[in-house]
């Protein structure tokens, strides 16, 4: 090293130098090997204190960079050479290309003052600085520094810019080989990340994403966070290096951190000094004891939607190339299809699951067969069933089974294309010959793309028994009753015939109680009779021409006193003209009072009733009109069916079988029967029976009672 006073280097001294120098500089292709080696040998050339080296890329910017002093070398030195490269004396060789003796630095105003410039500190220091070229391109800027001014000569500017010369080739040669290395290993980890959507497990592929941003940009730590978009948070779902257990599960708020601001704004960036940027939030070093120094960050993206963040943290460089972001930004580019594929296919595989774990553990058996009938899928349930195995029930149709009904599913089930739920009952054949009630539920379903019939089968061999045991019982109280009823009203009769009542009022109002009641418990049990033979479809034995006017005075008559009890008026509204009707006149005179004493039940004291009749083609309709608490929409077709009770203000009454003997006569004679109420506005019965085919007409109203 030359010293201050000692005599200046010879040019055979010089020479031998820089043949050293270059024989040194062309053993290093690593750009950072090459800039150490290129500032020592400087420094020891000249006898300079410090020196620093910044190198520049094709478009004249720092890309890396070199400080020593003394026999330190400093590390992350690019962020703090910029300002000198763009205000100070580098900045300046750089511009003019010409190497810069500066004897005295506090007198010179291209060197960039510094605190330590104070002459209070170190004061004023001798510079020289030499442009580093190689084939007419500007590669980099050296600048050596003495501590005591005028130290620097002119023939250590010349020793400086030929060292110069001889270092520039080697720090281009090294620049390049560094890009191409790093070009090389990006192009790498690019083309192998294709390799992220070879995979359709999660797992997998979050673990793929990490591996190829680690090797694409060679950090300490790569994470990836998942958006949770109920709570607006990333999770941290993977994580590189000896504290991923600790990362794994983290959350933190969209907007928090550096990871938080990328999610809320969909951009990427690079901060390789975290302790400058306000954004960073080391609550996550707290939480797992790294140390963040430099971090670069991107999107994860599916469509226009972020759905995660990528994070590469502490690169082995010290600091991101300019490069970092635009590899990131890639990769999280594949990483948002590969991630969301997955994530679409773990939610169809648990919808798979969800449906197979429904499928088996249902209560009732499933069939799945083509449009032809033919069996492809059958649950376990199916096999109890049919005492068949899955792959018997697969050589079978649902035909064989006896589960199709032409009426109701119309021909090649044609009557399911429009997608809706037809249900009906039949009898499935097992394979043992048993018969089986059951209630089919047929629909059109669709599985991975292709359309197919599924069959709902459930099992209503209970439902059925109870229903025999209900009518056993009816029955059995039908013909209990019918004998001795029969007694009652004969000795009733006699009485009234043998009694003189004119001067026993009270006697005769108990006779007449008992008369009525008798009567009513004789409509009751003809009707459970009548209901048995209608459900067996038996037809009416002895239709005959009826006055619709005798009929409904008939019925009126029969639950007058009832009405009078709770003190309300049964009113008539009449055709002038009404045709006679062609019915069995005893069955419907037992509708009419059925829908009567209804009426009367559910009317309020002091109410009105309305009874109504009136043609329409060749029908005529009757009605009755009350004015109780109604009866909502979605019970008024299941009201006819038996056993149907609703719930009132003063509970249930009666067994469900009024309106459903009603339903069955009336569609018996070829009429319809229907209800027509909204809640608290009281509920209207209508029913259609046939005029008597040859016109014969009841005139006049007169005999109706009012």
């Amino acid at each position: 090293m030359v010293q201050a006073g000692e005599a200046r280097p010879t040019t055979e001294a010089t020479l031998e130098l820089l043949y050293n120098i270059s024989r040194e500089l062309t053993s290093a292709l690593d750009l950072h090997m090459v800039l150490r080696r290129v500032l020592f040998l400087s420094m020891q050339s000249v006898g300079a204190i410090s020196g620093s080296i910044i190198v520049l890329d094709s478009y004249g910017k720092p890309i890396d960079s070199a400080i020593i002093t003394g026999d330190v070398v400093h590390d992350q030195t690019t962020q703090q050479l910029r300002i000198t490269y763009e205000q100070g004396l580098a900045g300046w060789v750089a511009q003019h290309h010409q190497a810069v003796l500066i004897s005295d630095t506090s007198r010179d105003e291209r060197w960039l003052f510094r605190p330590d410039d104070a002459p209070e500190r170190r004061g004023a220091k001798s510079a020289v600085s030499a442009p580093l070229m190689a084939r007419e391109e500007l590669v980099g800027v050296m600048t050596l520094v003495h501590p005591h001014p005028g130290f620097f000569q002119p023939e250590h500017l010349s020793l400086v810019q030929s060292i110069a010369d001889q270092a520039g080739i080697a720090v281009l040669n090294a620049r390049l080989y560094d890009e191409s290395q790093r070009r090389a290993r990006v192009m790498a980890a690019l083309a192998s990340s294709a390799a992220i959507t070879g995979s359709l497990d999660l797992k997998e592929v979050l673990q793929r994403i990490l591996e190829q941003t680690s090797q694409a940009l060679l950090v300490d730590t790569v994470s990836l966070a998942l958006l949770d978009s109920k709570r607006q948070e990333l999770v941290f779902e993977a994580s590189t290096g000896k504290y991923s257990d600790k990362v794994i599960g983290v959350r933190l708020k969209v907007g928090q951190g550096i990871a938080g601001w990328v999610a809320q704004h969909g951009e990427g960036t690079v901060v390789n000094d975290v302790s400058q940027d306000e954004r960073f939030f080391r609550g996550v070093d707290l939480i797992t004891g790294f140390r963040t120094r430099a971090i670069a960050c991107a999107p994860i993206l599916w469509g226009n939607e972020v759905i995660g963040v990528l994070e590469a943290l502490n690169p082995y460089a010290r600091v991101f190339d300019e490069e970092a972001l635009d590899v990131l930004n890639g990769i999280a580019s594949l990483a948002g299809t590969a991630i969301r594929h997955a994530q679409l296919f773990e939610a169809l595989q648990a919808a798979h699951q969800r449906y197979r774990e429904l499928f088996e553990d249902s209560i009732d058996a499933i069939f799945i067969t083509d449009w032809e009938g033919r069996i492809v899928e059958a649950n376990h349930q199916a096999e109890q069933v049919t005492a068949l195995k899955n792959e018997a029930l697969r050589q079978k149709t649902v035909y064989a089974l006896s589960l199709v009904d032409e009426k109701e599913l119309g021909e090649n089930f044609i009557n399911l294309q429009k997608g809706d739920t037809i249900s009906y009952e039949t009898s499935l054949q097992s394979e043992a010959g048993h018969t089986l009630p059951v209630h089919v539920y047929a629909r059109k379903v669709s599985i991975e793309g292709e359309s197919y019939v599924q069959w709902i089968v459930h099992d209503i061999t209970e439902r059925k028994n109870l229903e025999t045991l209900r009518n056993d019982l009816i029955s059995m109280i039908y013909h209990d009753l019918r004998s001795p009823l029969a007694n009652v009203v004969s000795s009733l009769d006699v009485l009234q015939n043998i009694l003189s009542l004119d001067d026993e009022p009270a006697l005769k109002s108990l006779l007449n109680i008992a008369i009525r009641s008798t009567e009513r418990i004789q409509r009751l049990t003809n009707s459970l009779l009548d209901l048995r033979r209608l459900e067996a479809c038996q037809p009416i034995s002895n239709p005959q021409p009826q006055s619709v006017l005798e009929i409904i005075a008939d019925s009126i008559e029969a639950v007058q006193a009832s009405a009078d009890s709770k003190h309300q008026i049964i009113e008539t509204n009449l055709a002038a003209l009404l045709p006679s009707v062609l019915v069995d006149g005893e069955m419907i005179r037992r509708v009419l009072i059925n829908l009567l004493e209804n009426a009367i039940k559910y009317t309020p004291q002091g109410s009105r009733i309305v009874v109504g009749a009136q043609p329409q083609g060749e029908m005529v309709q009757f009605w009755v009109q009350d004015s109780g608490p109604g009866i909502p929409p979605s019970e008024q077709e299941r009201i006819f069916d038996k056993f149907t009770r609703l719930r009132s203000g003063e509970g249930q009454h009666g067994f469900g079988l009024g309106l459903a003997y009603c339903r069955l006569a009336v569609e018996a004679h070829g009429g319809r029967i229907w209800v027509e109420s909204q809640l608290n506005q009281g509920s209207c019965f209508r029913f259609t029976l046939p005029i008597v085919s040859n016109g014969q007409i009841s005139k006049g109203s007169e005999s109706v009672v009012g």
